[in-house]
């Protein structure tokens, strides 16, 4: 294991997004087959799955070839885990915005640790290593308990990194019902007017508890070296028909900044570490240490560029739950698959919404039960 470990610390230390697409390939391939043989070691179930694919996975020559789950097997309770339960440091489990099960992810230490080094890898390559006041969109109530996050906790804390300090303005009533502290926000406004700021919050969120009642009040907080990300709740937004460039426009004008100062990113719990935020160009990419597939999704084969598919995630960061080859159930256009003109080398994609009514299946044979470790 610590051999491991020293290999995904390896490419973890790269710079994200620098690798010609074949030379990441061979990487991440020879990574991810030693996982695949580790997770076979520790949990009969896995190994039993994989040792039904069609293809040997010692064999496979490109990554695409490797067994994958769908993401909904990672829905287990109590979650699928390669570590006994005293290893298990926290637990992520997703928003289920669709669904009333929620994935449950894992942690042990060591995939802890590479969480964190993955998301500001990432982050950092968009928006420079300087720490910065950071503003949080949302409630402190999702920051209280230490041994379980969900999604927009895990979010929140995820940033933390690039923070010299913290300020939450939303307040929770007993209901969970949540308003605007707007004392918070205009003192936070006030206090770093010419400074660079960071501020985060899930989508749906920013846009129903920020945007629309002070655009309404035709409000500017005069912020304009601002970054403000914001991740998931897209879905949440449709009835209301708000498309990603309005949704630009009216946060750049409240904040008094550019659109350009806007990221949105996607991340899951379940592919833990690897987070995609848009690029100048408006394109998503997959760091070294994780890349994207996108299927076809009647023979899923990997589709040309320019074409629509399901999306696959691939990590080596995950070694303590099967998060390393996850089909999602989102679908997104393949951009290219290198030369995007931000100079960031490898696929380019976009993102274009959930598998219609789908919950992807196929591994009933994956049992909650772990091998015995020594």
């Amino acid at each position: 294991m610590e051999e491991l470990s020293a290999k995904i610390d390896r490419l973890l230390s790269l710079p994200p997004y620098s690798q010609p697409p074949d030379e990441r390939e061979f990487g991440l391939l020879e990574l991810l087959k030693e996982e695949l043989e580790y997770g076979c070691q520790r949990h009969v179930g896995y190994a039993n799955y994989i040792r039904q694919w069609p293809v040997d996975f010692h064999s496979a020559r490109r990554v695409s070839e490797l067994p994958f789950l769908p993401v909904g097997i990672l829905k287990a309770n109590p979650p699928l885990s390669f570590v006994g339960p005293h290893e298990i440091k926290r637990t992520l489990t997703s928003s289920a915005t669709t669904s009333q099960s929620p994935s449950r992810v894992a942690l042990d230490a060591a995939t802890s640790r590479r969480m964190t080094k993955g998301v500001v890898a990432i982050v950092r390559d968009h928006i420079g290593p300087s720490r910065r006041p950071y503003l949080v969109v949302d409630t402190s109530d999702f920051m209280r308990r230490a041994d379980s996050l969900g999604a927009r906790s895990a979010a929140i804390q995820g940033l933390q990194p690039f923070a010299t300090q913290a300020t939450y303005c939303l307040l929770s009533d007993e209901k969970g019902e949540l308003t605007l502290d707007r004392q918070k926000l205009q003192e936070f406004a006030e206090n770093h007017r010419d400074a660079e700021v960071l501020i985060y919050g899930f989508t749906f969120i920013l846009w129903n508890h920020l945007v629309k009642p002070l655009m309404a009040e035709n409000v500017c907080l005069n912020l304009p070296n601002v970054r403000i990300l914001h991740s998931g709740g897209w879905k949440r937004l449709q009835d209301q028909a708000v498309e990603k460039a309005v949704f630009n426009d009216q946060l750049a004008r409240l904040f008094g900044c550019s659109p350009h100062c806007i990221i949105d990113f996607y991340g899951m719990v379940e592919s833990v570490g690897v987070i995609f935020p848009d690029c100048q160009e408006g394109n998503k990419h997959g760091p070294s240490f994780g890349d994207v597939i996108v299927r076809d999704p009647l023979t899923l084969e990997p589709v040309a560029a320019g074409e629509h598919g399901i999306v696959q995630v691939c990590s080596v960061l995950p070694t303590s739950f099967p998060g390393n080859l996850l089909l999602t159930e989102d679908l997104a256009q393949v951009i290219a698959y290198d030369g995007c003109a931000c100079g960031r080398r490898g696929i380019g994609f976009r993102f274009a919404g959930r598998v219609p009514k789908a919950e992807l299946r196929g591994c009933g044979n994956l049992e909650t039960k772990r091998t015995a470790t020594n």
